[in-house]
């Protein structure tokens, strides 16, 4: 159809109007053909119109329908899919219902364990209790049968020295009566002497001779007699017990020492010899950890630098005492003794004195295992003379050198500081390095921090190897004993003993 042919582009016929002119008009015939031709036209577009719309409501339809599908099938789909939602989360509710009364009866059982294994504990502790308690009641049954022998033994000890005192002053009378004897016939040789210059110079001059040669006469005799039975003495104790042990000590008198006049003093070699000795066994020296002894354990090569450069210090400062302690106890202080004295022996040129000057809990002899040990608290009171007390070592196979004596000490002191700091134990040490003559004392002394002894021995001695135990000493207890000590006391070393990550064999510094 052309744009002439639509309804809004055709005229309209209008009636003729004569005044307007005259117009040509078609025939009738093909206008009624024009027309009907435009009619079938327009239906036909009329038509297709309506059928297009037809089909475009057809097609919006079967859309709407396809549309309505889709929506059932998506609501059906949801529809499902809320229902498995609900399926699952009613499953997962059923499945966290049926986890929350395990978790509950579990909670429960693990409640019931508990409560068990409380009671269990409780009757485990109830039974660690009256044990501990049995345990303590034994310890202080044991602490109080120790400290009744512990007084039993100081009053036997008493009572020994109050009769050694008594035994001694009987001696010392009778060596003065034995003097003012020997007096006497000298002042009667001289009396004699004296009447017979009245009658004659050379009777005067031969008299006071005969005089002189009666009273050396009788000191000498009074010397042999003396020395015969102390050797007499000394050979009956030496056949009464076996030869490996020591013979028991009996305690020379200084009153009759003294009384009897020496012509000739003793050599320091004799003095030496005149000492008793103590036999060792290696075997013992290895349970205590004599490492020096038998030189087994590598660690014995610090106590021979140890022992170098405590000798170049004393030489260097002219020094002679030195004390060993520590701060508190189990620190090794008597190991480190004992290794260094062992250690100092195999200096042939250097004679060493070890003294156990620990008169609270004397242990050194325990180490080398001697039986007859002696008593300090004889030497330090001038009861006993420094060879009769002292012991050297024995004959051996480890090559311990016959340059060391051994101070031992078997019986402790009620007042031990008080016996330390007496003016009689000062003249002791000194008489002792007079007669012995040794080149280096070491004084085992008990823990500086315990009790005042190291503080009232200070005068004794030049200076101080302070050893620390290994994860046991502090530092503030390290600079306590130096406040003790004081600024002027020479600190000669800190040892380190117990090194962590050592064996009981192996000591390191």
């Amino acid at each position: 159809m052309t744009m002439i042919e639509r309804r809004k582009f055709r005229r309209k016929r209008r009636p003729y109007d004569e005044s307007a002119g005259p117009t040509t008009a078609a025939p009738d015939s093909e206008s009624s053909a024009i027309r009907a031709e435009a009619e079938r036209t327009e239906a036909a577009a009329e038509a297709k119109r309506k059928a297009e719309e037809l089909a475009a409501r057809e097609k919006a339809q079967r859309e709407a329908e396809a549309e309505a599908r889709r929506r059932a099938e998506a609501q059906r789909i949801e529809a499902e899919r809320a229902e498995a939602t609900a399926a699952a989360e009613a499953k997962r509710r059923a499945e966290e219902r049926a986890a929350r009364e395990t978790a509950q009866r579990e909670a429960e059982a693990e409640a019931r364990r508990r409560a068990e294994a409380q009671r269990i504990e409780a009757e485990r502790a109830e039974r660690a209790e009256a044990a501990a308690a049995a345990e303590a009641k034994r310890k202080a049954e044991e602490r109080a049968a120790r400290e009744k022998a512990q007084r039993e033994a100081e009053a036997k000890a008493q009572a020994q020295r109050a009769a050694a005192r008594v035994q001694i002053e009987a001696d010392r009378q009778a060596a003065r009566a034995q003097a003012e004897l020997v007096a006497d016939q000298q002042r009667q040789a001289q009396a004699k002497a004296r009447h017979a210059a009245e009658l004659a110079s050379e009777a005067e001059a031969q008299a006071r001779r005969e005089a002189e040669k009666h009273a050396q006469q009788q000191t000498s005799d009074q010397v042999r007699r003396l020395e015969a039975e102390h050797k007499a003495a000394a050979e009956r104790s030496l056949e009464a017990k076996p030869k490996s042990k020591p013979h028991t000590r009996r305690p020379l008198p200084l009153g009759a020492r003294q009384a009897a006049p020496v012509t000739a003093a003793p050599s320091l070699d004799d003095i030496w010899a005149s000492m008793d000795e103590f036999q060792v066994n290696e075997r013992l020296l290895d349970r205590n950890r004599i490492i020096t002894a038998s030189r087994h354990d590598p660690a014995h090569a610090s106590f021979d630098v140890l022992r170098t450069r405590l000798l170049q210090a004393l030489a260097d400062n002219g020094w002679r005492r030195v004390a060993i302690t520590s701060p508190t106890k189990d620190c090794g202080k008597t190991f480190t003794a004992a290794n260094l004295a062992i250690s100092l022996s195999r200096q042939e040129n250097c004679r060493t004195l070890l003294v156990d000057m620990d008169l609270r809990n004397p242990s050194l002899h325990k180490v080398f295992g001697v039986k007859d040990p002696g008593v300090m608290g004889d030497l330090l009171r001038g009861d006993i003379t420094p060879e009769r007390h002292f012991q050297r070592l024995g004959a051996n196979s480890f090559h311990g050198g016959r340059t060391i004596a051994f101070g031992f000490n078997g019986a402790t002191e009620s007042y031990a500081s008080e016996l330390l700091q007496d003016p009689r134990t000062a003249a002791a040490l000194r008489e002792t390095e007079a007669r012995l003559r040794p080149d280096v004392v070491l004084f085992d002394l008990p823990p500086a921090l315990y009790f005042d002894d190291v503080i009232a021995f200070r005068a004794q001695y030049d200076g101080v190897l302070l050893v620390v135990g290994g994860g046991l000493t502090t530092k503030a207890e390290i600079k306590e004993v130096e406040r003790r000590l004081g600024d002027s006391t020479p600190l000669l070393g800190v040892i380190l003993n117990k090194a962590e990550g050592t064996t009981v064999r192996k000591y390191k510094y």
